[in-house]
């Protein structure tokens, strides 16, 4: 009797966990089905049988397009087409520096979420978050990053299949933003004309300031696009990056993104980078820009700047979740930070709280005061301010600090003369080494199509380097960012007193040199040196309000509070 009750327990419980088995497979698969986005049908798959020419580790060529590392560092690289086959030799010339960036951004996410379980979990969320931005980015996009993955490594086949991880790459900037509200972009813009400039010419100066550690700013792109539709047009890129954060098309339309505060979405919709990139392709002047970025529905809030050779102005485009405006000043030079600026959104719940609680408005008046005191500013002016570390009234508030122009973190900087469409980009190391001339007109002549081996930039425009890479106090700072970078987690084994001294000095006016020396004095249960070195943390300019926080709420700690 007993033996029999056990076997029909046994039979029920089997039957238990199969359903639960069986349920499993069917939410898994169900699952599966929604979140897998399946490339674009491409009509013609020529492209594909396309080879790449190799000249040698730093100059490749398929046909008439071609990919060079110039002289500077700065890699360009030149492509026609349709967006399938732009995208195909994209890849095919590219895939070397494809590779580098997503094992560049992989490493990161690791770094940063260290435990294999949170990762897993990132990954089936961000596809979930991801399940429909195919319908939300246009179908010609889709192709060209298609073309591009059939040449990514198999190496990261784990994270997602080649095109959706290109795909989602170009929502990472977004996700970011829109789940935590990130600072990983607090970038600058600003541009002057008429009396403003130095020769009342648009003049237009853009720090992005993403970081994504040393590796994903290493191997920069210029890229030049003449699209069989729309107009030619340059964007300063990564390896497998379609969209647009800094550009100018041969219109002399600029745009550049700047983020902004958002509410927390339910899913994705278009990439930022891919409306920039749309208004690029086909707008040639404000109103066009406008039109197209209203016709776009985003998941993070966002401002445009956009120049205009046409209108011989300059706008900004704001842009919420579900409201877009243009704003423009009364005078003849703007600013965009990371606030939204027009009555719209001035005195919204979001924009207030940026504004008094982060870096953005502190930055704007930062610009605004160095315009101000330069006058009749020009390339070469517009580049002091993009590389200026001082904090208003022109203090010194430490080096990186969130709230300077230049925090020594940039992927790139960039200068455009709309109207002679120049374009100048910053070399390594951020915006510290020169600034080359790039020459639109002369990239995209018809009669003078370029070629591997053809210079193209202007020696006589450039910008020389930054003199501050040459003093003691560069040294310093690679000392400082030496320092933190060793010591991640507050865990200060093997770090002596004395290096502890040469940290301090290495960066004595900002607010952090501080807060670490008490983070390491509460390492060796040291409470009282922890105390003075918090105070003297709170003594100095503070980036943000949730900064100051953390470091009261470790002061508290260490007075048992």
């Amino acid at each position: 009797m007993m033996q029999a009750k056990g076997i029909r327990y046994l039979r029920r419980t089997a039957g238990v966990l199969f359903f639960l088995v069986l349920l499993l497979f069917v939410l898994y698969v169900i699952y599966r089905s929604i979140v897998i986005v399946r490339p674009p049908l491409v009509e013609n798959e020529q492209a594909v049988s396309l080879e790449r020419e190799s000249f040698s580790d730093s100059s490749f060529r398929i046909g008439s397009d071609w990919l060079r590392k110039d002289s500077s560092g700065l890699w360009e690289m030149y492509l026609t087409g349709n967006a399938f086959e732009r995208g195909v030799k994209n890849g095919k010339l590219s895939a070397e520096l494809i590779h580098y960036q997503e094992k560049a951004f992989v490493d990161l996410i690791r770094k940063k979420i260290p435990n294999e379980f949170y990762i897993r979990f990132m990954k089936y969320f961000i596809a979930w978050f991801n399940r429909n931005l195919d319908e939300y980015v246009p179908v010609e996009y889709q192709k060209e990053i298609y073309g591009i993955s059939l040449s990514v490594s198999s190496e990261f086949d784990i994270i997602g299949s080649k095109y959706q991880r290109i795909l989602n790459y170009h929502a990472a900037h977004d996700i970011g933003h829109a789940l935590q509200n990130l600072n990983l972009v607090a970038c600058t813009s600003f541009g002057v004309w008429d009396e403003y400039s130095g020769d009342s010419s648009l003049v237009i100066g853009r720090n992005f300031d993403f970081y994504a550690g040393d590796q994903f700013a290493e191997n920069k792109i210029v890229l030049f696009v003449d699209p069989t539709t729309g107009f030619d047009f340059a964007i300063i890129t990564w390896g497998g990056m379609i969209g647009a954060v800094s550009g100018m098309n041969e219109h002399g339309l600029t745009v550049t993104l700047n983020a902004a505060k958002s509410d927390i979405p339910s899913q994705a919709y278009t990439p930022v980078s891919i409306v920039a990139r749309q208004i690029l392709q086909y707008a040639s002047n404000i109103d066009e820009a406008f039109d197209i970025a209203k016709n776009f529905k985003t998941f993070v809030s966002e401002t445009f700047l956009i120049g205009s050779a046409h209108d011989h102005g300059i706008a900004i485009i704001e842009k919420s979740l579900d409201t877009t405006v243009l704003f423009k000043q009364d005078k003849n030079y703007i600013i965009t930070t990371n606030h939204f600026q027009d009555k719209a959104f001035s005195e919204t719940a979001l924009n207030i709280e940026n504004l008094a609680n982060e870096t953005s408005l502190y930055r704007y008046k930062r610009v605004d005061e160095l315009i101000n005191d330069l006058q009749e500013v020009d390339y070469r002016k517009a580049a002091q301010i993009l590389r200026d570390r001082y904090g208003l009234n022109y203090i010194d508030i430490g080096m990186t600090n969130e709230k300077t122009i230049n925090q020594l973190i940039a992927h790139h900087s960039v200068i455009f003369k709309p109207e002679e469409k120049l374009m100048w980009v910053s070399t390594q190391p951020f915006q510290l080494g020169k600034y080359v001339c790039y020459d639109l007109k002369k990239v995209f002549s018809d009669s003078a199509v370029p070629d591997k081996n053809q210079k193209i930039t202007i020696d006589s425009l450039e910008i020389p380097v930054d003199t501050f890479l040459l003093t003691k106090k560069y040294n310093d700072f690679l000392y400082y960012k030496e320092f933190v970078n060793n010591t991640k987690n507050n865990i200060f084994d093997n770090i002596s007193e004395m290096e502890l001294e040469s940290f301090i000095r290495s960066n004595p006016e900002f607010y952090y040199t501080y807060e670490k020396a008490g983070d390491y004095y509460h390492f060796n249960h040291n409470p009282e040196k922890s105390l003075e070195f918090y105070n003297f943390a709170l003594q100095k300019e503070i980036s943000s309000k949730t900064e100051r926080e953390t470091i009261i709420k470790k002061l508290n700690s260490d007075t048992g509070n």
